[in-house]
C-alpha cells in the first residue's frame, strides 16, 4: 500500500503545478489562488481523502499551525517592509498612523461589543476574540497590496503598511485576553501588562529590529568588499535576517513581528543598489507563496461541518458586524479630514478609496497564528470552541468574499482612479521627500 505521505506529496505537487502553469488565466477571474488551496484542503482533510489529519482522538494539534502560520507571517512582514521606498516622515505615512491608532482599537473593540452583548462572553474574553480577529492579513492580500517598490499607489500603501504592522500592535490585545482568561482580576496584572506588553514590546521591537538589520547589512557589506558571496546563496541573506530579527526580539521579550518589519524598512533603505533589495523581495515573495499553499491547505483539513453548524448564528453575525458595519464605519472615521495640503487630501481621501479600505480587511494567517498562539497559553474549554470555530468561518468566508471581489473591485479602482486623478491633478509622492 502507498504510504499516504508520497500521496500528499503528489497531490502538493500537482497542486503547484496547476495553479503556475494556469496563473495567468486564474489571476483575470475573479477568484483567488487562496480559494483553490482551501479547496484542496478539504478535499486532503477528514471529508475527502483523509490524507492530512491534525486531529488525533478529537485533539487538535494546534502546535504544528501555530509554527506555521508565525513563519509565514514572518516572511510576510519582512516582505511588506521590503516593498515600502515612503520616506519615514509624519506626512508620508499620515494614512498607515490612523489605520494603526484609529482602525485597529475600533475594530477590536466593536468586535470585543459584540462579543460581550451578543455571544455571552466576558469581557476578557470578547477581547481576545476582537485582538484575534482585527488584524488584517499580509500574507492574503497581496493582490490588494503594493505590486513593487515603484508602486506610489496610496490604497496599496496603506493596506501593505497596515498588514505589516497591525500584526504585531494586535498582540498586546491578544495578551490582554490571556491575562483575563487566567485570572479575572484586572488590577492583579493591568500595570505589567502595561509596562511589559505594550511599553517595552513595542519598544524592543522597533529598536531591535533597527539594530539587527542594520548589523547583518554593515557585515555583509564588509565581506562583500573582501570576498563575494556566491550569487546562489545570496538571496539567503534576507532569509537569515529574517529569523535572526525574529528570534532575538522574542529573546528579550519584544514583538517579532514588528521587529520583522522595520528590518524590512531598514534592509531596503541600507542598500545604494536598489536591485539588491529588489532581488532579495522576489526570493522571499516566492517563499512566501509557497508557505501560502501550505497554510490554508492546512485550514481546509481542520475544517468540520457540526461545529461550524453549531456556532454557524454566532459566526454569521460576527461576519457581518465585522465586514460591513465595524471595518468599513472605523475605516471612514479613521479616515476623516486628511492633510493640510489639499492636493495630498484630495487624492488620499477619494471616497472610493476611503470605501475599499473598509472592505479590504481581509482575515487570514495572522489571526490563525493569534487563535493557535491562545491555545497554547491556555485557551480552552467551551470558549476556545467558541472563538476558533467563529475565528475558522470567519477566515474561510473573509478568503471566499475577498477573493471573489478583490480582482473586480481593484480594476473599478484602477479606473475610476484614473478619471478623479485627471479632474484634481493630485499630489505625488515626490513633495513628502
Amino acid at each position: 500500500m502507498v504510504d499516504s505521505y508520497i500521496i500528499d506529496l503528489l497531490v502538493i505537487g500537482s497542486l503547484l503545478l496547476f495553479v503556475t502553469l494556469l496563473s495567468g488565466w486564474i489571476s483575470r477571474l475573479p477568484l483567488s489562488f487562496a480559494i483553490i488551496y482551501l479547496i484542496v484542503g478539504i478535499l486532503l482533510g477528514p471529508y475527502g481523502f483523509g490524507l492530512i489529519q491534525l486531529r488525533r482522538a478529537g485533539v487538535f494539534n494546534a502546535e504544528v499551525l501555530e509554527r506555521l502560520a508565525e513563519f509565514v507571517v514572518i516572511i510576510s512582514v519582512f516582505s511588506c517592509g521590503l516593498k515600502i521606498v515612503r520616506p519615514l516622515k509624519f506626512r508620508a505615512w499620515n494614512i498607515t498612523t490612523r489605520l494603526i491608532v484609529f482602525l485597529m482599537p475600533i475594530s477590536i473593540f466593536g468586535l470585543a461589543v459584540v462579543g460581550k452583548l451578543f455571544l455571552g462572553m466576558d469581557w476578557g474574553e470578547a477581547i481576545l476574540l476582537g485582538a484575534i480577529l482585527a488584524p488584517t492579513d499580509p500574507v492574503l492580500a497581496s493582490e490588494v497590496q503594493l505590486s513593487d517598490t515603484n508602486d506610489k499607489d496610496e490604497l496599496r500603501f496603506g493596506l501593505t503598511s497596515e498588514g505589516g504592522l497591525n500584526d504585531a500592535l494586535a498582540f498586546p490585545f491578544v495578551y490582554f485576553g490571556i491575562h483575563a482568561l487566567k485570572d479575572n482580576n484586572w488590577n492583579n496584572w493591568l500595570k505589567q501588562w502595561v509596562a511589559v506588553d505594550i511599553i517595552w514590546a513595542i519598544a524592543a521591537g522597533v529598536v531591535m529590529g533597527f539594530i539587527v538589520a542594520k548589523a547583518v547589512v554593515w557585515i555583509e557589506k564588509k565581506i562583500q568588499n573582501k570576498h563575494r558571496v556566491d550569487e546562489i546563496m545570496e538571496d539567503f541573506i534576507a532569509l537569515g535576517t529574517i529569523l535572526l530579527t525574529y528570534s532575538l526580539t522574542e529573546i528579550v521579550n519584544g514583538y517579532g513581528f514588528l521587529a520583522v518589519f522595520i528590518a524590512g524598512l531598514v534592509f531596503q533603505r541600507s542598500y545604494g543598489n536598489s536591485e539588491k533589495p529588489l532581488a532579495q523581495l522576489e526570493f522571499i515573495e516566492r517563499l512566501e507563496k509557497l508557505l501560502e499553499v501550505g497554510t490554508i491547505l492546512i485550514l481546509g483539513t481542520i475544517l468540520l461541518v457540526k461545529p461550524m453548524l453549531n456556532y454557524a448564528s454566532q459566526s454569521l453575525l460576527v461576519i457581518v458586524l465585522l465586514f460591513l458595519v465595524i471595518r468599513p464605519v472605523g475605516a471612514w472615521i479613521s479616515t476623516i479630514a486628511g492633510n493640510s495640503r489639499k492636493a495630498y487630501r484630495r487624492r488620499t481621501w477619494y471616497s472610493g478609496t476611503r470605501l475599499l479600505f473598509g472592505w479590504f480587511g481581509i482575515r487570514g494567517v495572522g489571526s490563525l497564528y493569534y487563535l493557535s498562539y491562545a491555545f497554547g497559553k491556555g485557551l480552552k474549554g467551551e470558549i476556545g470552541e467558541q472563538i476558533s470555530w467563529i475565528t475558522y468561518t470567519t477566515i474561510v468566508v473573509s478568503v471566499i468574499v475577498h477573493g471573489i471581489t478583490s480582482t473586480p473591485l481593484m480594476n473599478w479602482y484602477e479606473r475610476n482612479l484614473a478619471k478623479h486623478e485627471n479632474s484634481s491633478s493630485p499630489a505625488t509622492i515626490d513633495e513628502f521627500q
